[in-house]
């Protein structure tokens, strides 16, 4: 099947990794490149994902000719010992400067990134991070529950009952939940309010670039362990396609490392756990007018069910989550798969 591959694009997003250490030349070839292949839209968002502390002036020069206008800075915490307890390089003092460099530089739709749960924290540091994080007055902020997994050195020293970047400090699964709340009610009360599990935005802020993910709607992703996702040309089918993780296969050539095409009824899937993320919620009834009424039929009985159980909430046929249900949203997920 071939693919439809649009050239309009509305939004850039450079990340993860820290593409805020590529020196200031490959930000200006990259952008250039990409301004080539493709039309970029007047007023698109062009977003650049960097390290606090590690924000070069000349880089940031480099961002800012390129057209970069949203920037997100992995915090984690504004709690020095907290945020070195998990291996990171910066401190609170550093955060704030480079806040400033990017406002002194004309980029004002900011985002800062909080971890609830890490080693050694506690009900009052946490507090102490949300409070600075609203200080900082940015317009958007993500919130995200500690997950432990293989993938991170912190993951896995805690599935092997180790001791090491303070593992036996991180707080009870309760105590995690218990912060999430906190996040909720205090950056609600500051006016960014939450329109994603995990994200929290001044009205106009929301990350637009992370809405195609939740609304499936298409996006090219390039670079090592990047995703697709790309409607086919004249079938119902869509392809979601992961390239490499391995460095040496991708210079290769050899870039795919993950391909599926979707049907619709695994699409029908995606739509209920991606839009549920949202705090929007599902619109059942538009889910039957793009899918068919029949196909929807048995995963809104499935919607009403979790209704029954507190963890969806309904209202003229549109579903979201509940409080109860953000707290387990992947078990609310697997429902639907």
């Amino acid at each position: 099947m071939g693919l439809h591959l649009p050239r309009e694009v509305d939004s850039i997003y450079l990340g993860g990794g820290t593409p805020s250490l590529l020196e200031p030349e490959l930000i200006t070839r990259l952008f250039g490149a990409l301004r080539r292949h493709f039309e970029l839209e007047a007023g698109a968002e062009i977003t650049v994902e960097c390290a606090p502390g590690q924000l070069a002036q000349p880089v940031l020069d480099a961002m800012v000719a390129a057209g970069v206008n949203r920037v997100s800075l992995g915090v984690q915490s504004f709690v020095d010992t907290e945020a070195h307890g998990s291996g990171r390089l910066h401190n609170r003092l550093m955060v704030l400067d480079d806040l400033r460099r990017l406002r002194e530089s004309g980029i004002e739709n900011l985002n800062l990134d909080l971890i609830a749960g890490l080693a050694g924290q506690t009900f009052a540091s946490w507090d102490e991070s949300l409070g600075v994080l609203l200080d900082c007055g940015v317009p958007h902020a993500s919130v995200y529950m500690l997950e432990v997994d293989e993938d991170s050195r912190l993951g896995r020293e805690m599935l092997a009952g180790g001791a090491r970047y303070r593992a036996g400090l991180v707080p009870s699964d309760e105590a995690i939940a218990k912060m999430y709340e906190t996040a909720v009610r205090a950056l609600e009360s500051a006016g960014l309010k939450q329109y994603e599990i995990s994200n929290y935005a001044r009205p106009g802020f929301e990350s637009r670039h992370n809405l195609r993910y939740w609304e499936r709607r298409p996006y090219l992703g390039m670079g090592l362990d990047a995703s697709s996702m790309l409607p086919a040309c004249e079938s119902d089918h869509v392809l979601r396609s992961t390239t490499t993780d391995d460095l040496k296969a991708y210079l290769a050539g050899e870039q795919a490392a993950e391909t599926a095409w979707l049907c619709p009824e695994r699409q029908l899937e995606e739509a209920w756990f991606l839009g549920l993320r949202k705090n929007a919620g599902v619109d059942a009834d538009a889910l039957a007018g793009e899918f068919g009424r029949e196909r929807v039929e048995a995963s809104r009985a499935v919607a009403a069910q979790l209704a029954g159980d507190g963890l969806l909430q309904t209202e003229n046929g549109r579903f979201r989550l509940t409080a109860r249900g953000r707290m387990i949203s992947n078990e609310v997920f697997q429902e639907f798969v």
